[in-house]
């Protein structure tokens, strides 16, 4: 058992008096394709090290108690009466699962709940798809629910589009159910076909984050989603098949470009053009071509600062600091944006440098002292401890 669960267990018996269950699911970091998922588009993402464990175990009652190690309150609902929308609170993303497997069919035992994390918050690491996740397993697991980790993706996808109230698209929860280490996963976020595309083991993933939090739910995020809509509805004008922006070619955009307002057309270029990096990313990575990948992240970070407009200060700062730097392919703002990390491929024997030099040119350009981790890419979610009962 590895530390963090055998002091998760201790923590949880001195709570319940009873062994738990402990159920882990990973934060992810996406290489490339951003803001293409709830466009039906293509992604590039990979679950991380850093991830969410889940300690659990049955109640003589119908009450889903819940613990946080990263928040002081406790909650305490009814599984017969739970709420239909979340309050903003962290235990939205248990309850909002809870919910969702109710509303499956499923009937719920009483259960103590206890969440530990590793992921950052509002990082753009996933940390809400984790905690989605591991507690789903968790549910499952002790009420005897057998699911497909992809019905298990799609649960937790419901569950934070409807109780959260957050519109993202299924790329955070399908990669943290089906990671596998060594490898990227290309998405296809209409069909959900995948395939695994193996990382070179001569890099790292140097994650950096600015220290700047996004929130999702309504705001800008759901905006930039209204603005794709609006796209599609205006092609669709001229293109009645096309169903999301992943249907529109560039040739077909650009033919339009005067017919669109501005804004709307940077949005709509964005994601037309994301999708095609995704899939020359994919060609380039399988050829271990790491420098055109690199470049093709450049590309993406450009592109979502200048055209989507969801990068900030820092996020720019943080990806100028990463040029040239021993070892350095390419980096890019992974995750939503307003803020959170920049994903980095670096060679192995840079990566601790490439931390401490990137980590330094930040502090000097902003004042703030960044956080940065070194990662490889890593399994999905599990069973990590099996409970009393």
């Amino acid at each position: 058992m590895k530390m963090e669960s055998v002091k998760l267990v201790q923590r949880f018996v001195e709570w319940v008096g009873k062994r738990p269950a402990i159920f882990r699911a990973p934060g992810r970091v996406n290489l490339i394709g951003e803001h293409t998922d709830y466009n039906d588009g293509f992604v590039m993402p990979s679950a991380i090290g850093l991830g969410t464990h889940v300690a659990v175990s049955l109640r003589d009652d119908r009450r889903l108690v819940m613990r946080s190690g990263q928040f002081s309150r406790e909650f305490e609902f009814d599984l017969d009466h739970l709420p239909a929308s979340g309050t903003g609170a962290w235990c939205d993303y248990v309850v909002g699962v809870a919910l969702a497997l109710k509303q499956n069919g499923h009937d719920l035992a009483g259960v103590n709940l206890l969440v530990d994390s590793e992921v950052p918050i509002g990082a753009g690491l996933s940390s809400s798809a984790a905690i989605e996740v591991a507690c789903a397993l968790a549910l499952m697991g002790l009420n005897g629910i057998a699911l497909p980790m992809v019905e298990v993706a799609r649960l937790c996808q419901r569950s934070e589009n409807a109780f959260i109230g957050a519109r993202v698209g299924i790329m955070d929860q399908f990669v943290s159910c089906m990671g596998k280490a060594g490898h990227a996963l290309l998405l296809d976020c209409r069909s959900l076909e995948f395939e695994f595309i193996p990382t070179p083991d001569r890099v790292r993933m140097v994650v950096c984050n600015t220290m700047v939090k996004h929130q999702h739910a309504g705001g800008e995020y759901n905006r930039r989603r209204e603005e794709c809509e609006e796209g599609v509805r205006t092609l669709s004008k001229w293109y009645p098949e096309i169903r999301a922006l992943r249907d529109v070619s560039a040739e077909q955009l650009g033919e339009h470009e005067k017919d669109i307002p501005e804004k709307i057309f940077s949005r709509c270029r964005h994601v037309v053009e994301e999708n095609a990096r995704v899939q020359e990313g994919a060609r380039r990575l399988r050829a271990g071509d790491l420098n055109g990948f690199g470049a093709l992240m450049r590309e993406s970070h450009r592109s979502l600062r200048d055209l989507y407009e969801v990068s900030c200060r820092e996020l720019d700062l943080m990806a100028e600091a990463a040029e040239g730097l021993p070892g350095y392919y390419g980096g890019r703002m992974t995750g939503g944006g307003f803020g959170g990390c920049t994903l980095n491929l670096i060679e192995s024997p840079h990566a601790n440098a490439f931390a401490e030099a990137v980590a330094r040119r930040y502090q000097r350009a902003t004042g703030i002292e960044p956080a940065v981790y070194i990662c490889s890419a890593a399994d999905g979610a599990r069973c990590e401890v099996e409970g009393e009962g």
